[in-house]
């Protein structure tokens, strides 16, 4: 299984690979030829609430985490989290993020989730 985490901003040159935007919000600055996207699962990223009571707080990261992971299995993003998981049985699924803070994020959650 192969998940990884890049940040949106960063890339110079797109990985190959599934290639999934995981923000609910489109990057500003980025066309969609550049995103260069297999598809954008915006109903995946964490509720509008919980990201601004985040708000990339390292020292509420934990408690984000928890809460993120309840909001994926309560609702409808369990079956997008599912067929990521088949996704990366046998390719490479590239999760992409605007987050600045590569280590407390969503996204990191999400890598975590697809390979348990």
């Amino acid at each position: 299984m192969s998940v990884v985490l890049k940040r949106i901003y960063d890339e110079e040159k797109p990985l190959g690979g599934h290639r999934v935007l995981i923000d609910r919000v489109w990057p500003r600055g980025i066309s969609k030829e550049d995103a260069n996207l297999d598809e954008w699962m915006k109903d995946i990223a964490p509720s509008s609430s919980l990201r601004k009571w985040f708000a990339h707080d390292p020292d509420k990261f934990e408690s984000f985490k928890e809460a993120y992971q309840k909001e994926i299995k309560e609702s409808d993003a369990m079956s997008k989290l599912d067929e990521l998981k088949n996704i990366a049985r046998n390719n490479r699924v590239v999760l992409l993020y605007g987050a600045k803070d590569k280590v407390h994020n969503h996204a990191v959650v999400l890598k975590e989730m697809i390979e348990k």
